[in-house]
């Protein structure tokens, strides 16, 4: 009796692996026509033909179809005078797609293999970009906004001169604005839980990483009264000293006087 189950729940597996294995056969069939229907009419075998159409189709945005002539280049034909063509137009097609972290990827493989291509300055431009595009809001994770900085500071340092440089700043100076204000409402929350030592260090790397930034007034503020809170007198005064010399008609003016003249009514 043993034997027999075995022997049927051997034959069920079995049956099962069959039915999984003509699964995948049929999906590959699938992939490949697919992949074919592009390339029917075309002789595969001539580069410069596959190459030609297709940049019809991705002028036509027909996407997937041209993604598939430019594969072909990219792998049959790696050597080629159209290989890096290959490669920008399908970081393009992703692009296009809003395929982000697919496109940033094309644009520096790109560079990394065709280190001698017309194409390497714009793509590390839209690599730039592609990560731009998948920044979140100032209060979830900064990995890519960090990212997208430093490939456009990259960008501005091998091409100083370039028509994008004053773009690339606009970029970089909106990320910035991002990263402060992720550190400003961090010391923010710190003053709102009673912890205004976590504050002072989060109102200090405002000041110190991103003075450029509509944040520094309100930096300045925020760790002059962290400074009192502290009873750090001295150096709330000294910190008083230097707001008045950074912003002389600032929006906190009265409000820092105020603080001023409380402290040397303390002594």
């Amino acid at each position: 009796m043993y034997l027999v189950k075995k022997n049927y729940l051997n034959s069920e597996v079995n049956m099962v692996l069959k039915l999984r294995n003509i699964a995948i056969i049929l999906v590959s069939a699938i992939i490949a026509l697919s992949a074919c229907k592009s390339t029917k009419e075309i002789d595969t075998r001539n580069v410069e033909e596959v190459y030609r159409k297709a940049l019809e189709l991705f002028k036509n945005e027909d996407y997937i179809e041209s993604k598939n002539l430019f594969d072909v280049i990219r792998l049959q034909f790696p050597a080629s005078q159209y290989a890096d063509d290959a490669q920008y137009y399908l970081a393009e097609i992703a692009f296009a797609r809003d395929e982000f972290v697919l496109a940033a990827y094309s644009y520096n493989a790109l560079r990394k293999y065709y280190p001698g291509s017309e194409y390497t300055k714009i793509a590390l431009f839209k690599s730039g970009l592609s990560s731009y595009n998948t920044t979140l809001p100032f209060d979830r994770d900064q990995k890519d906004t960090k990212a997208a900085i430093q490939t456009f500071q990259e960008y501005q340092y091998l091409y100083p001169g370039d028509s994008l440089y004053n773009k690339a700043t606009e970029y970089i100076n909106e990320l910035r604005e991002r990263l402060a204000q992720r550190e400003f409402s961090t010391a923010e929350l710190y003053r709102k839980l009673t912890s205004p030592r976590s504050a002072l260090i989060y109102f200090d790397n405002v000041i110190r990483d991103y003075n450029d930034t509509k944040f520094l007034e309100s930096a300045y503020l925020g760790k002059i009264e962290v400074l009192i809170e502290m009873k750090r007198k001295d150096e709330a005064l000294g910190s008083i000293d230097v707001y008045y010399r950074l912003f002389p008609n600032g929006k906190f003016l009265l409000e820092v006087k105020k603080l001023e003249s409380e402290l040397k009514k303390s002594n």
